[in-house]
């Protein structure tokens, strides 16, 4: 994405959030403003949307905030040296992802972004730009160039109070620009509810959609950066995460908190449900976003180089791309300490509980008498995402010169499980990732070297999947009911993902039921969204966060027999989460924020 940044204009007008972000003393030391006025920087589109590009900085990359970090923070991951933070009930740990650095907004070659403190600087940025652009004294704009500027202010407000309240809840909603001298102890600024807070992003996102073209490409302001435009914030996503945050305002989670009721809102799944439906109408007809088919699909994660439309059309958002940083994160927390990728103690492992999730090739859950599984034969005969996303013992996952480091070996005491020849360092479960790190026939330090990895933040198979959900539980829902606004049943999205991934759709004892339909929708997400940041945030908004099917995180155990297959194969409770309700259902917010004044509470539990 070519940028046209003027970030220095911005300086004089940021009075951060007094809750929540850090003093700019030290930034304005260094960036003295004192001859920028307003029209400096709000008068025409260039140096306007320059002041917008700061929100692209905010932006933070899940996997990219540290090197490595966890971002799973439910029942998907375990590390190889010790137990996680979250797994013991620390939730003010593993915080890499969520807070502990000011905003770094002005290096772009910087992958390190923390939510807390990036998100509240880029509402403040949006909330002043949208309190600008309606000064007719500075502000000279053509209308396309008013609804651009517009739509993008109104959707990253949406969308950083998303990244805030899906971790800590109901927020002040603010929306407009706090002056240096206002109360910020009024009224005006108590925690709304989650629910309450999730349906003004809503409003945002459905305002920004109505706002925006369909691609910057097809605008006249978007010719200066015609073919570099495919990062910049258009109608899908804010179609998308109009459904999403709509979703989330009716999940049981949600609705309990505000109504004492745990179950779905089938009114606002409806409203969900419709959403999606005008973005995947959209998409028909305009082909802009699809699923990917099934031999580009690993291109939808990671490709082998720095360059490259990684995604393919199936993800309409991702983190801006960071050209050097998947060496030194991704590629660290998931490769075989064999593998030289300096990933030392700092590996994340599926889990066996996770990998169970994935059906044999019949489209069968394993646990199912008919599917032909044998638990002492494990991987034969699986689905063909599991062959393509998880090493297994025998993996074929490099093209080294040692013979030993060419195929892993993760049975008990072999080179690449813990306790084996590499200790501590190796898998604690008896599996790696290999879903964004490209192990396999061709994988080389080269490679690894070049190669660029993201995690999608909103792609078209999470689409079709909470177009399901939200079908499902809608007024008038179920497996084969269908939104107002769209041709394709319930069943049917299910099971477009299950067709691209080389899977028969669902048999009848499947989708009999609202419930039963549901839980092959969690089964689904569980694998097509495997290590994407969306399973802890399912389980939570599904009121499943303390559900004893989730707690117990599991690895296999077996020993290699003569033929290469396993052999006296069990399963063992590695670690039980330490998980309570309604205590877990919000992280933790930091002391120093809600010791403040009364109405900026601290979450329940903590």
């Amino acid at each position: 994405m070519k940028k046209t940044i003027t970030l220095l204009y911005s300086v004089i007008f940021l009075t951060f959030l007094g809750l929540a972000l850090p003093s700019c003393e030290k930034y304005l030391d260094k960036a003295p403003a004192s001859d920028i006025t307003e029209a400096d920087v709000f008068h025409d589109f260039t140096s306007f949307q320059g002041f917008i590009e700061q929100c692209y900085n905010c932006i933070a990359d899940p996997d990219k905030t540290s090197s490595p970090n966890n971002y799973s923070f439910a029942d998907e991951i375990l590390g190889c040296a010790s137990p996680l933070a979250f797994d013991t009930g620390n939730w003010w740990g593993d915080n890499a992802y969520f807070y502990g650095l000011a905003p770094n907004i002005t290096d772009s070659r910087n992958p390190r972004r923390r939510i807390w403190e990036s998100a509240w600087y880029g509402l403040r940025v949006a909330n002043t730009a949208l309190n600008y652009l309606e000064d007719d004294s500075i502000v000279a704009l053509s209308d396309e160039e008013y609804k651009l500027i517009k739509g993008q202010a109104l959707f990253f407000r949406g969308w950083f109070y998303f990244m805030i309240c899906r971790y800590w809840g109901g927020m002040p909603y603010v929306t407009h620009m706090i002056a240096a001298d206002e109360d910020m102890f009024a009224e005006d600024y108590n925690r709304l509810t989650a629910k309450e807070s999730f349906l003004m992003m809503a409003k945002d996102f459905k305002a920004a959609a109505d706002l925006l073209p369909n691609h910057w490409d097809q605008t006249v302001p978007g010719k200066m950066t015609e073919g570099d435009n495919d990062l910049r914030i258009n109608k899908f996503y804010a179609l998308g995460y109009w459904g999403e945050a709509l979703l989330w305002a009716a999940s049981p989670m949600l609705n309990q908190e505000a109504t004492g009721k745990n179950e779905f809102d089938a009114d606002l799944c409806k409203q969900s449900a419709e959403a999606f439906g005008e973005l995947m109408k959209l998409c028909d007809q305009t082909k802009q976003y699809y699923l990917e088919s099934w031999d580009k699909y690993m291109e939808i994660f990671v490709l082998p180089t720095k360059k490259g439309n990684t995604g393919g059309k199936e993800v309409i958002m991702k983190p801006v791309p960071w050209n050097g940083a998947t060496r030194w994160s991704t590629l660290g927390g998931t490769c075989p300490v064999t593998l030289n990728m300096n990933s030392g103690t700092h590996q994340y492992c599926p889990t066996h509980n996770i990998v169970q999730n994935f059906s044999m090739a019949n489209g069968l859950p394993v646990d199912d008498p008919a599917s032909g599984y044998d638990p002492q034969d494990p991987w034969t005969g699986r689905e063909p995402r599991f062959y393509k996303l998880i090493v297994y013992d025998g993996t074929r996952i490099s093209n080294y010169a040692d013979e030993v480091d060419r195929y892993a070996q993760l049975y008990n005491g072999g080179r690449n499980r813990a306790g084996g020849s590499y200790g501590a360092t190796g898998s604690s479960t008896g599996y790696y990732f290999k879903k964004f790190n490209l192990l396999g026939s061709t994988f080389t330090t080269s490679l690894a070297n070049n190669m660029q990895e993201f995690i999608p933040f909103l792609r078209m198979a999470d689409v079709y999947l909470m177009y399901a959900e939200a079908v499902n539980w809608m007024t008038g829902g179920g497996p084969n009911a269908k939104a107002s606004n769209y041709t394709m049943t319930a069943l049917e999205a299910v099971n477009a993902v299950r067709t691209r991934a080389q899977i028969p759709g669902l048999t009848a004892p499947y989708y009999a039921t609202k419930d039963a339909f549901f839980e092959s929708i969690v089964r689904e997400r569980a694998v097509e969204l495997i290590m994407e940041a969306k399973r802890f945030d399912d389980l939570r908004r599904w009121n499943r966060i303390a559900d004893p099917r989730y707690l117990n995180k599991t690895a296999i155990d077996f020993q290699r027999g003569p033929d290469g297959k396993p052999v006296n194969v069990s399963e063992r409770v590695v670690i039980t989460r330490v998980a309570s309700t309604p205590k877990m259902n919000w992280l933790p917010i930091q002391v120093k924020y809600t010791t403040q004044f009364e109405g900026f509470k601290q979450n329940p539990g903590w």
